[in-house]
């Protein structure tokens, strides 16, 4: 092993590799800025480049790519609450609302401060348990990952305001439906396609994302008066370029940052979860963590909903390469578009690797910390002239996210028809939020519907048809029992304040 970390190192340190590390870095940090083009796009972008490069070189430019579009989709999160992919959905949770009281350059900053952390410590980690950590994911099977779909979504309650639950639960529901239209995996019939050849496929999720938040928040912009718009932009102004963060904040979030990062890392070594379920994972607990004072600011512009999912998403990116070069299962759909261009390369990725090509192996997880030091260097000198675009007048600025949520959905499916479906979704969005229903848990409830059905079907058919599987394996049973722990925790914790907390009567 060790062997191997100083072969990867002296492929890592290569003019050429740093100069990818660099490239890489740039280009997903300005991509994953555009609404819609998220790393997918970016990567997909850089494999007919990379055909040019030796492996190493390659996948390192890659890897840059990715981590970068992860770190640059933070930006137009906070500051227009489009966000550039769908991890960095969760950061519009409270990184808008900081943008509009006029803390757009401490949102920006904090966010730098936790990806870098996030990347960081998923990148020393990466490196020293890559090999335990493949052992890990193998053991892992169908019946818990159901249970670990159960727990995230047990977590909706964290993305209700006060006295929402009962509609958070209402819009899970109703992204677990949508999750199931399109052709049945299992059986390959079609479901509630109404005989449509254009919904076979189902909805993509960054169409259901751009759809509620980005051409959402902006259909909900042109409807306001513009005299609001206008004192709004004005108040903005004067604090825009603020980056400083005081050394209180930085003790609040440092714990919040590292306990986010070790979640966002576990989560991504597992194939399928990705960076945008650890972001979901780590926002709902920090939320459970919090302290009741600071939990009613979640939503409301909370640092420590910030600082969580940034520090989640990109340690879930680090994280992500495990189940990719160790078992050859991509652990998301930027990886798997990696695992065609390995394979390309004539590279199997797999245990094997560890011995075939330990210089592609460890230059590229090496590389991953110097990509994390690059991306701080890049984006922190550049975030004053970045939150400049909250300056732009919203009469240039609407138009420019709705050309980029409806240029960023048709690239990824070339039909015009989710053009129409995305238009309509947003409208119907807006109404939902007038409505006052919270729109993350029908992101999550979407995200998780695919993955826990498939996962389900599995568990079934092993178990013969019976729900016993929820108990037979030790991590299911532990993942079921946190999962019920989390529902039933916060309605116990009201009942047993009203038997045994009795408040004074006031005399009149």
């Amino acid at each position: 092993m060790l062997d191997g970390i100083l072969q990867g190192l002296s492929t890592a340190i290569m003019p050429m590799n740093i100069m990818m590390v660099i490239v890489g870095c740039f280009v997903g940090t300005f991509i994953g800025m555009l609404p819609g083009l998220g790393p997918i796009s970016a990567i997909a972008l850089m494999i007919p480049i990379t055909y040019g490069l030796d492996p190493s070189s390659g996948l390192i430019l890659m890897a840059g790519v990715y981590y970068g579009a992860v770190f640059g989709g933070s930006t137009s999160s906070i500051l227009i609450n489009a966000p550039g992919c769908s991890s960095t959905v969760v950061t519009a949770f409270d990184g808008y609302p900081m943008a509009q009281k006029g803390q757009a350059g401490k949102a920006l900053a904090l966010a730098a401060y936790s990806s870098f952390t996030g990347g960081t410590l998923s990148a020393i980690m990466l490196l020293i348990a890559a090999p335990a950590l493949a052992q890990v994911s193998l053991s892992f099977q169908s019946s818990d990952y159901f249970a670990l779909m159960l727990l995230g979504l047990s977590a909706v309650a964290a993305f209700a305001g006060k006295g929402q639950v009962i509609k958070a639960w209402m819009m899970t529901i109703l992204g677990l439906m949508i999750s199931t239209v399109g052709i049945d995996k299992g059986v390959g019939v079609e479901r509630f396609t109404f005989g449509l050849t254009d919904l076979m496929d189902g909805f993509s999720f960054l169409l259901l994302a751009m759809a509620t938040f980005a051409l959402g928040e902006t259909l909900m912009g042109i409807l306001k008066p513009e005299q609001d718009t206008r004192s709004e932009e004005q108040n903005l102004m004067s604090d825009i370029g603020s980056m400083k963060v005081t050394k209180e904040e930085f003790k609040e979030v440092a714990p919040v940052s590292i306990r986010s990062s070790i979640l966002g890392f576990f989560t991504g070594v597992l194939p399928g979860a990705g960076a945008t379920i650890a972001a979901f994972l780590s926002y709902g607990m920090e939320r459970n963590l919090a302290p009741k004072e600071k939990r009613d600011e979640f939503g409301k512009g909370s640092i420590r909903g910030l600082v969580a999912p940034e520090s989640a998403n990109n340690a879930a990116s680090s994280g992500s390469f495990v189940p990719l070069l160790t078992l050859g299962i991509p652990g998301s759909g930027t990886t798997a578009i990696m695992l065609g261009a390995l394979i390309a390369y004539g590279i199997q990725p797999g245990p094997r690797l560890f011995v075939e090509h330990p210089d592609v192996f460890w230059s590229v997880i090496i590389s991953m910390y110097f990509g994390n030091v690059v991306l701080v260097i890049l984006n922190l000198p550049l975030i004053p002239y970045i939150s400049k675009l909250l300056a732009v007048p919203r009469t240039v600025l609407l138009p420019m996210i709705i050309f980029f949520s409806i240029t960023g959905v048709y690239l990824v499916s070339f039909n015009t028809m989710d053009v129409f479906i995305m238009i309509l979704v947003a409208m119907a969005a807006i109404a939902l939020r007038l409505a006052k229903f919270p729109l993350a848990p029908l992101l999550l409830g979407f995200i998780l519907g695919g993955l826990m059905e498939e996962n389900l079907r599995r568990a079934l058919m092993i178990a013969d048809g019976e729900m016993s599987f929820l108990w037979d394996r030790p991590i299911t049973l532990a993942f079921t029992s946190l999962a019920i722990a989390v529902l039933i925790g916060p309605a116990l914790i009201s009942v047993i304040k009203r038997v045994f907390y009795h408040p004074k009567k006031v005399e009149s």
